[in-house]
């Protein structure tokens, strides 16, 4: 994979995710915001763009025998992985690191006031995620399943009621940058989830939960924006053709 200053971030990733982990180091946002170049994201950040391309070089210059390649999953092979591994997820952690927040805020939130605010932040994300998983096991990716049914057996584009699914992509798009925009300020709040020096272990237990749960959002997002999206419109196109 040959990696220039004109290079996509989020293709860079969908090539191989060993890159996601320098982009990381950076704080560029690879999931929600990867359809930018390494010159932009460069110049935003500002700083040396050769900087940036040798270290993505250096990380991605041999795979490791265990990375999954996810560009080559067939569709509707991605869209169960995505369901069953980080749908999933979710709702597994929104239960469990909610309790752990209201009780550091109620400990902790008089001389941490800023606990408050990632309190209110993460409970709107879970509210707002649960919805948007819905959408997307309900409507969403039963079409891209048929869409790929329909395919192999050589008929014509299945009838989808989600109306266009180009549009229908662009608004999941948008959702999931409301929620890398959340969680770019529950790091930005915790100082990348640093405990302060008079945090307990529950608080430095909540701060690694929503650490972990931010670190899988920015995959999950990642595998649907720069890998199943668009995969799923090239498809829905040629089958209208």
């Amino acid at each position: 994979m040959e990696i220039n200053n004109q290079s996509i971030i989020g293709k860079i990733v969908a090539e191989n995710y060993k890159a996601a982990s320098v982009f990381k180091k950076y704080k560029i946002d690879f999931c929600c915001n990867g359809n930018r170049s390494i010159a932009d994201a460069s110049r935003k950040k500002q700083m040396d763009e050769d900087t940036l391309i040798n270290e993505l070089k250096e990380a991605t210059g041999e795979k490791n025998q265990g990375e999954i390649d996810f560009k080559s999953f067939p569709l509707d092979l991605l869209v169960d992985y995505i369901e069953k591994t980080h749908h999933r997820y979710i709702d597994s952690k929104i239960p469990e690191i909610t309790p752990y927040l209201d009780k550091i805020v109620s400990v902790h939130g008089d001389n941490h006031p800023e606990l408050y605010e990632v309190e209110r932040l993460f409970k709107e994300s879970a509210g707002d995620l649960t919805a948007h998983l819905r959408k997307e096991e309900l409507m969403l990716f039963p079409y891209i399943r048929q869409l790929v049914k329909e395919q192999i057996s050589g008929e014509k584009k299945p009838v989808t009621k989600i109306g266009d699914a180009a549009e229908y992509i662009a608004l999941m798009e948008d959702e999931h940058e409301t929620e890398g925009e959340r969680f770019r300020n529950i790091s930005e709040l915790t100082d990348d989830y640093t405990p302060p020096s008079d945090a307990c272990n529950t608080y430095r237990v909540t701060l690694s939960l929503l650490q972990e749960f931010e670190e899988d959002l920015h995959r999950h997002i990642h595998l649907e924006n720069n890998i199943l999206f668009p995969k799923a419109i090239a498809l829905t196109e040629a089958m209208t053709d």
